[in-house]
């Protein structure tokens, strides 16, 4: 007798089943989900997206449990072995250092203090901080947190909202990926879709009392997902204005009056130097109008005796424009060029290699010049050891380029930029996947890159994520379209390896604009030779189309990949490249198991199954074919098992398997006996699955795959459900 099953426990779990798709383990038990559906509605039923059609496909599968016994103990079974909904349970510690001296923020302090003590009532505990840049709000939101630790237990939580061009706001899904990860989820646990995000979020954080502070916030839409009414959440968001639709209690930060201002710079410099500096002080004072930014900068002048007793500038009506300004004025040569050419692009963090390219520098030259910069309050120090720019202090910095270097030295220092990223993206992507094929040029005449192993060269791409994706739109703005694809074609170890599906999107569509627009470029007129490179260039096409459609379909957007897949598989058409656009219709193929459309699945394999019987024996891609035909078998395997043709599925299956023992790829081979364990399970014979799952988990044991080996031995408890 098998208890009675709920749609709220069938709907919980289907939501922890589609925030695990971003690992392995998750997507395959999307898949069984969408066998199990098929088979308890007796047709085919699309797969669900959104809370909503969660709920309704819940109550699709508890009908028919009810109606039929060997349907409830297929879905109770199920139960048992899906990934089950729950939270990670790291305490976060991620507000950043408080700045050592604190001047008259009295008023602000007390009404934070007020909002984050008053009683729970429903409403969310929300302040917004605001004042212009370099007055301080965001020192303020990070001294009152660190001096109210004890007030949140269970943690405290930090984003910085500043992005890259175009907007210079993160978006909201990169931002949930990061909460996740201070909260302690895995990447491989954090959903791909913000939806998902922001459900994993908020149910993670219900029960805690947490600090959440949202620094450099840019509009109400940018911070809205972010929120949550949790009792004992209070979020303080940082912004530079006030932000029309965000319903929280203002919190206004202005100038320090001139008694405060003149303790602040006393106690950075010492009182003997701002004595030694009397007569200038009036001045200093009057040209920092109240900024503890520009107070702070003046102090690094004033500790210098020439500086107070020098003509200063003209005054800026922005006070760190002012400071920035008379900061500038005291560099060397090679310093000013340094910090005026890396304000080009809003990089997100700035390097050595990547000063050096751009200024034509040494590295070690390059290193010393962004410390002094930093020690001038010029450049500020990420938390990872890089250097970024202030908004203010970069258009200043912009400003200075364009009257002193020129159209001409601007475009070499940024085109300089480009080319160092695409160098050191390739060497790191081929250090990640050595034997995969390529298409750019520049991986025909680069090694890879000096890494111990493929993971730290994974490490590396991701942790220049931010660079390499702000080289692939300054490439695109200066109309280098070559450097785009070849970016985004570095990108795939990423992509591939570690997801980070979503920060990816704006550069893959990049690419694919930029492969299309060198594909016309290359078509002759009518009646005119074809163009050199054409083939070439389609076949790029065709790459940038189904990296981008893997990025859709892995975000669930399923409709715009389908439509990048059409488009990938006729570039590879144009191109005559058989195995590309074998390729192309095989990802479709995928994408359909995804959304359980089975019998369509199974066409789609049979039609790149088709075209790899088109390649001659000398064609491109021949070598790869055995390889190839043992994949589609396992594709086509899985399509028959959502068909319920378990028979030709387990064929299919055998086959696969067959290749890959032999082959000696432990991976694929423990992937194909766990497609044929589900397959004998569906088919009712536990007892032929039990061996195939032992002999799977004993291969990923020794790859070291953690999420796999937890769907193992999920199925091996259905194995022994299922023998009672």
């Amino acid at each position: 007798m098998v208890d009675p099953i709920s749609i709220g426990a069938v709907t919980a779990v289907l939501g922890a089943v589609t925030a695990s798709m971003a690992n392995e383990a998750g997507k395959r038990a999307w898949e069984s989900v969408g066998v199990l559906v098929r088979r308890i509605a007796g047709r085919e039923t699309p797969a669900p997206d959104g809370s909503d059609a969660r709920a309704a496909l819940a109550g699709l599968l508890v009908e028919g449990a009810q109606r039929d016994p060997a349907h409830a103990r297929a879905l109770a079974a199920w139960l048992n072995g899906a990934p089950r909904p729950g939270g990670a349970d790291a305490v976060p510690r991620q507000l950043p250092v408080s700045v050592r001296f604190f001047a008259d923020r009295q008023d602000p302090l007390k009404r934070l203090d007020r909002e984050a003590g008053r009683p729970a009532d429903g409403r969310p505990r929300l302040a917004l901080v605001h004042g212009p840049d370099g007055i301080g709000t965001s020192a303020l939101a990070v001294h009152w947190g660190n001096a109210h630790l004890a007030r949140f237990p269970d943690g405290q939580l930090y984003a910085d909202l500043r992005g890259p061009a175009p907007d210079g706001a993160l978006d909201q899904a990169t931002v949930l990926r990061l909460f996740l990860r201070q909260l302690g989820f895995p990447d491989g646990a954090i959903p791909p879709a913000a939806e998902d995000r922001a459900d994993l979020y908020r149910t993670s954080v219900a029960d805690r009392r947490l600090l959440v502070v949202l620094d450099h916030a840019q509009s109400a839409a940018q911070v809205m997902p972010l929120l949550t009414s949790a009792a004992g959440v209070f979020t303080i968001v940082v912004a530079r204005r006030p932000l029309s639709g965000l319903d929280a209690v203002p919190v206004p930060v202005g100038p320090l009056p001139e008694k405060y201002a003149r303790d602040l710079l006393g106690r950075l410099t010492g009182e003997e130097t701002l004595a030694a500096a009397r007569a200038a002080l009036p001045e200093v004072l009057a040209r920092c109008a109240g900024s503890p930014f520009a107070l702070r900068a003046a102090a690094v002048r004033l500790a210098e005796p020439a500086h107070p007793h020098q003509e200063v500038s003209v005054r800026d009506d922005d006070p760190v424009r002012t400071a920035a300004e008379d900061a500038y004025q005291d560099l060397a040569p090679d310093a000013a060029r340094l910090y005026r050419l890396l304000a080009l692009r809003p990089w997100p963090a700035i390097g050595p290699d990547l000063a050096a390219a751009t200024a034509q520098l040494t590295a070690p030259r390059a290193a010393a010049l962004l410390a002094e910069l930093a020690a001038r309050r010029l450049l500020e120090t990420t938390p990872t050891g890089h250097y970024r720019y202030r908004p203010s202090v970069r258009r200043h910095a912009e400003t200075a380029a364009a009257h002193e270097d020129g159209i001409a030295g601007c475009t070499a220092a940024v085109t300089r930029a480009v080319a160092a990223s695409l160098r050191f993206a390739v060497r790191a992507d081929r250090a990640v996947l050595p034997q995969r094929w390529h298409l750019g040029p520049l991986y025909a005449t680069l090694e890879p890159g000096p890494y111990a192993d493929q993971g730290e060269a994974l490490a590396a791409l991701t942790g220049e994520l931010g660079r390499l994706l702000e080289a692939v739109r300054a490439a695109e703005e200066f109309a280098d379209p070559d450097s785009v694809c070849q970016l985004c074609e570095a990108l795939w170890a990423v992509q591939l390896k570690a997801g980070r599906h979503d920060e990816l999107l704006p550069a893959l569509r990049a690419g694919v604009r930029a492969a299309d627009a060198l594909e016309a470029a290359a078509h002759p007129a009518v009646g005119a030779p074809a163009a050199d490179g054409l083939a070439a260039r389609s076949r790029m096409a065709g790459r940038m189309h189904t990296q981008l459609a893997l990025a859709l379909t892995e975000v669930r957007h399923y409709e715009e990949a389908e439509s990048e897949l059409r488009a990938a598989a006729e570039a590879e058409r144009r191109a005559g490249h058989l195995r590309g656009r074998a390729t192309a219709v095989e990802t479709l193929g995928l994408l359909r198991l995804r959304q359980w459309r089975y019998r369509e699945a199974y066409d789609h394999f049979d039609e790149a199954a088709a075209l790899l019987a088109g390649i001659p024996e000398d064609g491109a891609g021949a070598a790869d074919l055995p390889r190839a035909r043992a994949l589609l078998e396992r594709h086509r395997g899985r399509a028959l098992r959502g068909l319920g043709d378990w028979d030709e599925a387990r064929e299919r299956l055998v086959r696969a398997l067959r290749f890959f023992r032999d082959s000696a790829e432990p991976y694929n081979t423990a992937r194909t006996l766990t497609d044929l364990a589900e397959t004998h399970l569906d088919a009712g014979d536990p007892a032929a699955a039990l061996p195939l799952i032992d002999e799977a988990a004993a291969l990923l044991q020794e790859e070291g795959a953690a999420f796999p080996l937890g769907l193992l031995r999920a199925l091996r408890e259905r194995c022994a459900a299922e023998t009672e």
